[in-house]
């Protein structure tokens, strides 16, 4: 079975973050969302992995993962180019696929069980198509799944105004070959796109078998700036934490707190854990870095409050302001502005951003 990774798109949701760099490179927990996505396919037994590239981040994308050796797999580039639907994105790859049965897994989506069960369940059984569901609040904002009580598939609606379901699909799909007949067939939506959706409707209506595993524990798209904030708390609160730093005995810090080896917290800083911290970054006097908080490599903190906020690298942040709920692009300069002692801001920043608070 070969993987198919899904990394087109173009983040439009997590602007201005993503003006210079896609969003499957935004990190959680000081790693970028889609690292998750490979170890997720390699814990399935999936070392062959093709990754569907658009027109932007590629370079970027490719950079960071190469041939895939460094995480334990053969990755090849396959370019969609223009985004014409996810039904599209999968049909790229039928080259790569040949014979094999394959996952498509979106490239944004992180799942805290992993996907070994969506897998297994199909390998096990005769089927031509497996889902990843699970049950939503809101039914009526999501591709959703009418299922029997064996768990097959009978009938896949796109965010319909009367849900014979709460399961919604979420993104994890496993197909045989049979799937590239019927995205051929299919017409595009009323989006102008070719939706995987209708491409398993297809499936169904010829006939085939169609498996469905309902997934526990959290799933989050981060396609947004609060869902990247939540999949961090999330990814934290279940993380082993190595304090491999340099933390000086007049550093206050407790709690579950990651702190990579070339990192240190100096005297009289105060780290209140879970809080990642990655390499050659200084968390310096006069700092709270509080809980669900991971600051990038390469950054100063320094005088600052710093809560539940994710900042990518390569920044310097020396307001004396409290800074919340926050998704600080890499590069950005914060400093204080005079007379001003902000209760606390919520902040989206770009790359290279300089501002004053």
């Amino acid at each position: 079975m070969k993987g198919v990774l899904l990394a087109g798109g173009t983040g439009s949701r997590l602007r201005p973050i993503t003006h210079t760099g896609p969003k499957q490179l935004v990190p959680v927990a000081n790693k970028p969302v889609i690292q998750y996505a490979i170890e997720d396919l390699k814990e399935a037994g999936i070392t062959e992995i093709g990754i569907i590239l658009g027109n932007k981040g590629r370079d970027e994308i490719q950079e960071f993962l190469g041939d895939g050796s460094e995480f334990g797999v053969e990755i090849t580039y396959i370019v969609q180019g223009r985004p014409l639907g996810l039904a599209h994105a999968v049909g790229c790859a039928e080259s790569f696929v040949g014979d094999d049965d394959f996952v498509v897994y979106l490239g944004d989506n992180m799942l805290k069980q992993g996907i070994e069960g969506v897998v297994d369940s199909f390998r096990e059984g005769a089927y031509d198509a497996g889902i990843a569901l699970q049950r939503v609040d809101n039914p009526q904002q999501f591709g959703i799944a009418a299922v029997d009580d064996d768990g097959t598939v009978t009938q896949l609606v796109e965010k319909p105004d009367d849900p014979p379901s709460d399961r919604a699909l979420i993104g994890i799909y496993v197909f045989s070959p049979r799937v590239f007949d019927a995205i051929e067939r299919i017409e595009p939506s009323w989006r102008g796109e070719l939706e995987i959706t209708d491409a398993i409707q297809m499936m169904l209506d010829d006939g085939a078998a169609i498996d469905s595993q309902i997934v526990e524990g959290w799933w989050k798209d981060t396609g947004k700036p609060q869902d990247v904030l939540e999949a961090n708390r999330l990814v934290l609160e279940d993380e082993l934490a190595v304090l491999a730093g340099n933390v000086d005995e007049d550093a206050d810090v407790s709690g579950r707190v990651d702190l990579a080896e070339s990192a240190s917290i100096e005297a009289g800083a105060v780290v209140r854990g879970p809080v990642s911290i990655g390499a050659n970054t200084t968390i310096q006097a006069n700092t709270y870095v509080g809980p669900y908080s991971s600051v990038g490599p390469n950054t100063v903190v320094e005088n600052a409050h710093l809560e539940n906020s994710v900042i990518v690298g390569d920044a310097t942040i020396t307001t004396n302001g409290r800074i919340i709920d926050s998704l600080i692009g890499r590069g950005a300069s914060i400093e204080s502005a005079e007379d001003l002692l902000p209760e606390g801001r919520r902040l989206v920043v770009g790359e290279n951003s300089q501002l004053k608070l």
